[in-house]
């Protein structure tokens, strides 16, 4: 069983207040502690020999992925199955969405079988939204188009929190983001999240990567200088060139795209002394990220995908025993 520790009992959202995660606008600095919280837990919870307890039995999690996905689909499943939960599995490609059926009629389908909770991928914005209109289940939204994908939001927060054993609270911290922002969920639900707890996010990339209107926020600034954006930052990220999201003629060129906005250790050289250096994957190295640079010390790109699992566990068991 879960330590009688858990802290749950002010952190776990009831149905009435928190019945979705679709993304993390409304979100409280408190509900986000006790999140990270009970991720803790769930992090004990996979170092034990036996790492699985009943605390979902008898929930069952539907993955419902339209999109592809490697870390997020995985951690998922695992962390649906680590607490006993019963997980039904769904990939666009094979379906019967193939033969014309619609979004809806899949979704009907698939509520047929009586999930708890559904963990949705799409590669249009607001499908996840969508499918919470239909269902009475609990929704995740597991990354819409180029919207929102606000559990890897929270595992890059807590990752961060979590290297630092007298963490103080991201107040004063730094977070810069370089790359395609432009098409990164990743980046408007690390910026949502990020500022409430009150750091600072510094983005950086081209100018056609770059959209004018996410500056317009408190604690949040743009610059097309990468030496800008790494100046005294205590976590650097670098997201990938989404080439399958973009429109021609965004880029003059790779080879100026890597000179240009490349995160690189002589570049590392500005941030703080301390400053890890994060990637949501998938990587494309000594592209976005040097090689080098994501194989050292600094990198913690293998802790934020072992830390998807504890967080992911804490998603599901606060929405699903928080409603009840």
């Amino acid at each position: 069983m879960l330590p009688d520790s858990m802290p749950l009992a002010d952190g776990a959202a009831p149905r009435a207040r928190r019945r979705h995660l679709l993304d993390l606008g409304g979100w409280s600095r408190t509900e986000v502690s006790a999140l990270f919280d009970t991720s803790d837990v769930m992090a004990q919870v996979m170092q034990r020999t036996i790492k699985k307890v009943p605390a979902l039995q008898g929930f069952t999690v539907g993955t419902l992925f339209f999109e592809d996905s490697t870390r997020t689909r995985l951690s998922f499943e695992r962390a649906a199955r680590a607490q006993s939960a019963d997980v039904i599995g769904f990939a666009a490609g094979g379906s019967s969405l193939s033969k014309g059926e619609s979004l809806k009629d899949t979704l009907l389908t698939i509520d047929a079988m009586q999930a708890d909770l559904y963990v949705v991928r799409h590669h249009a914005a607001g499908a996840a939204h969508q499918i919470a209109r239909w269902t009475d289940a609990l929704v995740v939204n597991a990354g819409d188009g180029r919207r929102a994908h606000p559990t890897q939001a929270l595992l890059d927060a807590y990752t961060f929190r979590q290297h630092f054993p007298d963490f103080d609270g991201f107040e004063g911290k730094r977070l810069s983001i370089v790359g395609d922002v432009e098409h990164s969920r990743v980046a408007r639900s690390n910026i949502a999240l990020w500022t409430l707890l009150g750091a600072e996010v510094a983005l950086c990339g081209p100018r056609t990567l770059l959209p004018a209107p996410l500056g317009e926020r408190p604690g949040l600034t743009l610059t097309h200088r990468v030496e800008e954006a790494l100046e005294g930052a205590h976590a650097v990220m670098a997201l990938r060139l989404q080439t399958e999201r973009m429109a021609k003629g965004l880029l003059p060129s790779l080879a100026e795209y890597r000179q240009r906005y490349q995160v690189t250790t002589e570049r590392m050289r500005l941030a703080h002394p301390d400053a890890l250096v994060m990637h949501p994957g998938p990587m494309n190295r000594d592209v976005e990220l040097e090689g080098v640079l994501a194989d050292s010390p600094r990198s913690v790109i293998e802790q934020q995908v072992a830390n998807g699992v504890p967080v992911r566990m804490a998603v599901l068991y606060t929405l699903l025993v928080g409603s009840r």
